[in-house]
C-alpha cells in the first residue's frame, strides 16, 4: 500500500476512534477531574491521601497542579487509581483529522500548481473554479506525498 493510502486509512481510523472524546474536551471541570470526582464521592482530600499513601496537602497540591495543567501523567494515573478510575490519555483533534489534512494539502497543492495556473492564464488558457478544484483533488490524491504537506516553507 502506498504512503498516501496508508496515511488516509490511519486518519480515518483515528477519526473514528477519537470522535467520541471530542465532547469531553469542552466539559473539563473548572477545578479538574480529580477534584470533581473526589467531591462527587464526598471524599475529603485527607481520605484520598490515605488511599494514595500521601498527605492531605499533597492531594491539594496535586489537584491544583491538575487544574493548572502542570501535573505529571504518573501522578494523574495514581489519582485515577485511588479514585477507582481509569486515566484516558489521548490527543483529541479539534476537527476531524481528514479535514485538517485536506486544508493543509490544498494549500500546498495550490502553491505547487499556482505557477502552472499563472502560465496558463497568461496564455489565455485559464481554468475555471470547478476545474481548479478537480485539479487540486487529483494532485493531492496522486502526486502529493503526505510528508510534504507538513514541510515548513519560508
Amino acid at each position: 500500500m502506498d504512503r498516501r493510502k496508508s496515511a488516509a486509512e490511519a486518519r480515518r481510523a483515528l477519526d473514528r476512534a477519537l470522535s467520541p472524546y471530542r465532547a469531553l474536551t469542552q466539559n473539563r471541570p473548572p477545578r479538574g477531574w480529580a477534584r470533581a470526582i473526589r467531591d462527587a464521592f464526598g471524599m475529603t482530600a485527607g481520605q484520598l491521601g490515605a488511599r494514595m499513601g500521601v498527605t492531605q496537602p499533597t492531594i491539594q497540591k496535586l489537584e491544583r497542579s491538575e487544574q493548572e495543567g502542570t501535573i505529571q501523567l504518573a501522578s494523574l494515573r495514581r489519582l485515577a487509581e485511588a479514585l477507582g478510575c481509569e486515566l484516558v490519555y489521548a490527543f483529541v483533534p479539534r476537527q476531524p483529522l481528514e479535514q485538517t489534512y485536506e486544508t493543509a494539502a490544498r494549500a500546498v497543492a495550490r502553491r505547487e500548481l499556482g505557477a502552472i495556473n499563472h502560465s496558463m492564464a497568461l496564455e489565455d488558457q485559464a481554468v475555471d473554479d470547478s476545474e481548479e478544484d478537480d485539479r487540486l483533488r487529483r494532485f493531492i490524491e496522486t502526486e502529493l506525498d503526505p510528508r510534504e504537506v507538513w514541510a515548513v516553507r519560508s
